[in-house]
């Protein structure tokens, strides 16, 4: 009988580390469906919409994404904040535009950024933190994505295509 326990304890012991190193070695996928209804303060009369995928890497080095837009017009930012799906947070990564991309003019649909996301893109309160930081938002369910526009003609925020605070925006869960 004592041969036995010596053979299983280490045999459970090392099935055990290896479940652990699984889920450690797992990707975490995270997303959002963007529409008007959930802009804050107040939605805008919009039909456009969007959708948004994350996904962490193994490592939980880097983040990789994918925004994509569906009748959406004169694009001139889009970022990720911190936030309750109640409130409006601040920017911590902006998504679009980046590295000198022009704002979009006109009517657009498709994919209008993809990337990824590492510590260094951190902006805002999050600057000079760690991805794990963000990634914990993330699973937290306090972080949203909008989409801003601007017709570039005053007053502001007067319709589809101008809505400066935000058109579109999602929950990320």
């Amino acid at each position: 009988m004592l041969t036995v326990k010596r053979i299983w304890i280490p045999l459970a012991a090392s099935a055990l580390a290896l479940a652990a190193f699984s889920l450690q070695a797992e990707e975490m996928r995270f997303g959002a469906k963007l529409t008007g209804a959930a802009q804050l303060p107040e939605p805008p009369k919009s039909t456009a919409e969007g959708e948004i995928k994350l996904v962490v890497g193994p490592d939980a080095g880097k983040i990789s994404y994918t925004l994509s837009v569906t009748n959406l017009s004169n694009i001139t930012g889009a970022d990720l904040h911190l936030g309750l799906e109640t409130a409006n947070g601040p920017v911590v990564v902006k998504l679009f535009p980046l590295h000198g991309a022009a704002p979009k003019k006109g009517p657009f649909t498709g994919v209008l950024a993809e990337g990824t996301i590492t510590a260094a893109d951190l902006t805002g309160p999050m600057r000079g933190g760690s991805l794990a930081d963000l990634i914990d938002e993330l699973r937290e369910g306090e972080t949203y994505v909008n989409v801003h526009t601007d017709d570039g003609v005053a007053p502001q925020n007067t319709g589809p295509g101008d809505y400066h605070l935000g058109e579109i925006r999602g929950q990320i869960k």
